[in-house]
């Protein structure tokens, strides 16, 4: 996405070398060759999907179970910023730990509590104690132990898998994300809901354990090599990652304008369930419904998004997939009909997916292994520090204006933002087309 990006010298591809003890510089244990991505990363991929199908579960089932207690629309809509809150607080913290942490057992780590934490909210609803406050806390929870998650997981791919095939294996992880995610925890949460209130949290609380197990057989350590240069202390380490992204024109420009396109997003989806409810007139459970058709769409997403790469310059595709969304909004909001919404969540999952698939392989690629932790929590730090703000947006223009006005005010601010999107792809071309063909980029 840039030509010449000021600051930081060439930031050559993430070796597993620099990440895994025990790996080659030229390609991670236990890859495989011609275009395979070795045991090593389906072992990590096993552990995702298992998580995230007890995810797209209890994600389904929190919304859900907040509509039984209250129907305004302000608390269901900070219910969901609850869970992006975190990500403004911890994430560039949770970066700097991973980057002195070994990755592998911070994930572990991160599942035990997650599970404790679902589980603990699963007990309070079989003893018909479950309170607003309590969604609140568990959403705030688990959203804190997700940003040393996810960080750890984005910064493990690079040491697992060689660069040329980051977009293979980012896909991979994208669609069966969405697939167990969206197109099986959303319906299963929905279904088991239905069943008993406390049964998706029990489901997504074993999911996490099991995920967790999964990562226990992983071989290697995953502890990043610290550069000659890294400062000391904790606070001037989270500077040094802060100073590297300010000073690199492709990932600083990119990053502001899709902290305001997630703001603008989250304005919808924080009030999705109450339009399906309320606009659509469906019963709470076809929601989950919905968010399978984002899974649909995503899943063919994460397939297409390496063919996309291959076959046409990135910044045209990156550019029409972040167009999308906005434009999407738009037309579910002017045209309130249940057919029209399942179609353009459908292109939402696809255009959101490639467009996650190639922003985190040009990461992966362009941000030097020993700060990939710090530099990611920086950039999810402005991109989901954002989303609570729109999720109570989106809750205050429902509430002033009504529930479709929310997605075509939100869907047209979001187009708009394609302009200086546009600017940055074309300026910064000819580095994001030759990240797939050149071993190093000069920045």
């Amino acid at each position: 996405m840039s030509t010449t990006p000021a600051g930081p010298e060439s930031a050559g591809p993430p070796s597993a070398g620099s990440a895994a003890d025990g790996a080659s510089k030229g390609a991670p244990e236990g890859a495989a060759g011609r275009g395979g991505l070795g045991r090593r990363f389906w072992l990590l991929f096993a552990s995702s999907t298992v998580s995230n199908l007890g995810d797209g579960i209890g994600r389904v089932a929190l919304p859900l179970l907040a509509v039984t207690l209250t129907r305004d629309p302000v608390p269901v809509a900070a219910l969901s910023s609850m869970t992006y809150l975190p990500w403004v607080l911890f994430a560039v913290v949770s970066g700097a730990l991973v980057d002195r942490l070994d990755r592998r057992r911070a994930m572990v780590a991160a599942q035990v509590v997650r599970a404790v934490v679902v589980g603990l909210l699963a007990v309070a609803v079989v003893a018909g104690q479950a309170a607003m406050w309590m969604l609140f806390a568990a959403a705030f929870a688990l959203g804190a132990v997700e940003t040393l998650y996810d960080n750890a997981a984005h910064s493990m791919v690079p040491a697992v898998v060689t660069r040329d095939r980051l977009e293979k294996a980012n896909g991979h992880v994208s669609a069966a994300s969405l697939v167990t995610d969206s197109f099986l925890g959303a319906p299963a949460g929905s279904a088991l809901f239905t069943v008993a209130a406390a049964a998706p949290f029990l489901a997504n609380s074993l999911g996490f354990l099991a995920a967790g197990v999964l990562l226990v057989f992983l071989p290697g350590r995953y502890r990043a090599e610290p550069g000659a240069e890294r400062p000391a202390g904790l606070g001037r380490e989270i500077g040094e990652g802060v100073r590297w992204l300010w000073r690199h024109r492709l990932l600083r420009d990119v990053t502001l304008v899709g902290t305001f396109s997630a703001g603008l997003n989250q304005a919808g989806n924080a009030v999705m369930v109450l339009f399906v409810v309320d606009v659509l007139r469906l019963p709470p459970a076809a929601f989950g419904w919905f968010a399978l058709a984002v899974g649909a769409g995503g899943v063919v997403g994460g397939l297409v998004a390496p063919v996309l790469a291959r076959r046409w310059p990135r910044t045209p595709v990156m550019a029409v997939a972040m167009a999308v969304g906005g434009v999407c909004f738009v037309v579910a909001g002017l045209f309130p009909v249940t057919a029209v919404l399942v179609v353009c969540l459908l292109a939402v999952g696809v255009s959101g997916t490639v467009w996650n698939v190639l922003i985190m392989s040009i990461r992966q690629a362009l941000v030097p292994p020993h700060l990939f932790g710090r530099v990611l929590g920086v950039i999810r730090t402005l991109l989901w520090g954002l989303i609570p703000v729109g999720a109570l947006g989106g809750g205050l223009l429902a509430d002033v204006f009504g529930l479709r006005q929310v997605f075509v005010i939100s869907g047209v601010a979001m187009t708009l933002l394609m302009v200086p999107l546009w600017l940055t792809l074309r300026r910064n071309r000819e580095v994001i087309d030759s990240l797939g063909r050149a071993e190093t980029v000069d920045t």
